[in-house]
């Protein structure tokens, strides 16, 4: 199977290596800056599960230039989708199908109106992994996994031979043919958790220090449940009370991405998780007043600092 990698960040870098140490053949089409990157340095990734380095990765900085492709996995940041879907339009028209990454659930839509529903996969990964200016993927935690599954029933042949050709690959992989459940469970849990450890500026054990913040983190899940429900994906009925009970279990100073990407002053991706709740939201007449509060604290901070 060919496989086109979109970016080789902490995410898309980090499979994309491991898929391509499996055998696969693997391109990574990167911007002209990790490409140099890439050319002098490899791609080298740190992992508590294993160290792995590509000493001299496929590299395209245009789309054109791949010959062939039946995959792409995109692991992008949702700000950066509009800039990519010149490149995948290539793609596809060769025959490529679009496995997603990115976080929340607007950019199905976006993918399936430019590209043709039939073509995009339903998609999540689960990772902790930076990426460092050297450009080194650091992966420190042993999670690591890609859920996927088809969106259009035409799709499962070719979900069923991707988990097949994945499976040499030193990560979990999962197919699922209920895969809209796992793309809002971990949308419902980013939405919140991201939400509130950057809204109040708290890492999980400051959360926990204080019932009041709890209680904001529960009703912030219940809200998101709620909206789950409104689209018909039937979250389990446990998912509150799993992700508050998580709370104490993380390590002391953890936080999400985004609030550590505010604290460096970069784009945050309030729009694709917060915002986008509140839009799906109003599309069923439904109010999120927690998730609201959330964004309205988190949007001054969208790109970067305040204005």
């Amino acid at each position: 199977m060919n496989i086109t990698i979109v970016g080789a960040g902490a995410t898309g870098g980090y499979f994309g290596a491991r898929l391509a140490a499996s055998g696969l053949n693997v391109t990574f089409l990167v911007r002209e800056k990790r490409a140099a990157q890439l050319r002098e340095k490899g791609l080298v990734i740190k992992s508590v599960v294993e160290d792995l380095t590509l000493a001299t990765p496929q590299i395209a900085i245009n789309a054109e230039d791949i010959p062939a492709c039946d995959l792409v996995l995109l692991g992008l940041k949702n700000y950066q989708l509009a800039a990519s879907l010149p490149q995948l339009k290539v793609l596809v028209n060769r025959g490529a199908k679009i496995l997603p990454f990115l976080n929340g659930v607007e950019h199905f839509e976006i993918l399936a109106k430019e590209l043709g529903q039939e073509n995009v996969l339903g998609g999540v990964c689960k990772i902790i992994s930076t990426l460092d200016s050297e450009g080194t993927i650091h992966h420190t935690s042993k999670v690591h996994q890609i859920i996927f599954g088809e969106l259009e029933p035409s799709g499962k042949e070719f979900c069923l031979g991707l988990e097949q050709a994945m499976a040499k690959a030193n990560f979990k992989v999962k197919y699922t043919e209920n895969i809209l459940n796992e793309i809002w469970s971990k949308y419902a849990f980013i939405a919140v958790f991201s939400g509130v450890t950057s809204a109040g500026d708290l890492t999980t054990d400051q959360i926990c220090a204080h019932e009041a913040t709890v209680k904001v983190y529960r009703r912030s899940l219940e809200e998101m449940k709620s909206l789950a429900d409104a689209y018909g994906v039937a979250l389990s009925e446990d998912f509150v009370e799993q992700n508050v009970e998580g709370l104490p279990k993380y390590a002391k100073g953890s936080t999400s991405s985004m609030h550590q990407d505010m604290r460096k002053g970069l784009l945050l991706e309030v729009e694709s998780l917060q915002g986008a709740a509140i839009r799906l939201a109003g599309r069923k007449n439904m109010e999120l007043p927690t998730i609201e509060t959330l964004y309205g604290l988190i949007k001054p901070y969208e790109m970067g600092s305040v204005e």
